[in-house]
């Protein structure tokens, strides 16, 4: 792909966590048009396999490593791997996250009527299941965390990196029906101002992104119908947003790249950007 801002990372080696993924995988794709040497990490060998192929496809510079982000061994496999092959790591996106159906409820609010029925039927705040909250929990903040440390190490021995966690929009306000998703997202957000202030005398920059409503192969069942239509919920997202659209993950990258770059934010940290098209803006009235 072609980058919207030209930045150069050429000689460095960058991370990205959950590179097989959409946005993740396009947020790899920019950074090696601006030359970068990227490890594409994903728990799904073959997804973080095409995202590689089409980088190296395209002249650039990549490795697909499987890679698990609770579990530390497994990060310390693939770190051992990549700065082995790629060189030593200065940039990381921790871009693995997602939810979990047990830790949603199909109801947006519970009334007195809702909590007699059985939750085959419907599912409140009372019907969440422990386990699902964990696995969310694990995987958003537990996962950024391992990464972060796995990682980090070798920029703070070196004096200088860049690390970008990607947030939410739920994280400022939390949605309807997912409050395990919201919950863990706020708690990254924390963590990256957290981290920001503890690596700082290191010379390693930590910030984040907070994407609004993009379409991905986690929600789009959710979002839009299989004729291509929207959901109602899909459609109230977009009724919310004011320019009127789901994001392209292209609109991610500029922002990226930006915190990621030295020249243009180093004095930049602790910060979480919302790329949301002005639904943080809106009141809905």
């Amino acid at each position: 792909m072609r980058a919207p801002i030209q930045f150069d990372f050429s000689g460095q080696t960058a991370v990205v966590t959950g590179g097989g993924g959409v946005l993740c995988g396009c947020m790899a794709e920019a950074l090696a048009a601006c030359g970068a040497a990227v490890a594409v990490t994903d728990l799904r060998a073959e997804a973080a396999r095409a995202v590689a192929d089409r980088i190296t496809a395209a002249g650039g510079r990549a490795a697909a490593v499987p890679c698990n982000v609770l579990e530390r061994p497994s990060l310390e496999a693939a770190c051992a791997q990549i700065e082995s092959e790629l060189g030593p790591v200065s940039l990381l996106i921790n871009g693995a996250g997602g939810n979990h159906p047990r830790g949603t409820t199909s109801a947006e609010q519970v009334t007195p009527a809702l909590l007699e029925q059985a939750a085959a039927e419907v599912s409140t705040f009372y019907d969440l299941d422990p386990d699902g909250i964990r696995f969310v929990f694990d995987l958003n903040v537990l996962g950024t965390m391992l990464a972060a440390q796995i990682f980090t190490r070798g920029m703070a021995a070196r004096g200088g990196g860049a690390v970008v966690n990607i947030s939410s929009m739920n994280a400022f306000r939390p949605l309807t029906k997912i409050p395990a998703y919201s919950a863990a997202k706020a708690a990254v957000s924390n963590f990256t101002q957290w981290l920001a202030v503890h690596l700082a005398p290191a010379g390693v920059r930590v910030n984040a992104l907070a994407p609004g409503f993009f379409l991905t192969e986690q929600n789009r069942t959710l979002l839009t119908q299989a004729d291509g239509a929207l959901t109602p919920r899909g459609e109230t997202i977009v009724r919310h947003t004011p320019m009127g659209r789901f994001g392209q993950p292209a609109d991610l990258v500029g922002t990226l790249l930006w915190l990621l770059s030295d020249d243009a934010a180093g004095f930049v940290t602790g910060i979480v950007v919302p790329v949301d098209g002005g639904f943080a803006a809106y009141s809905g009235v």
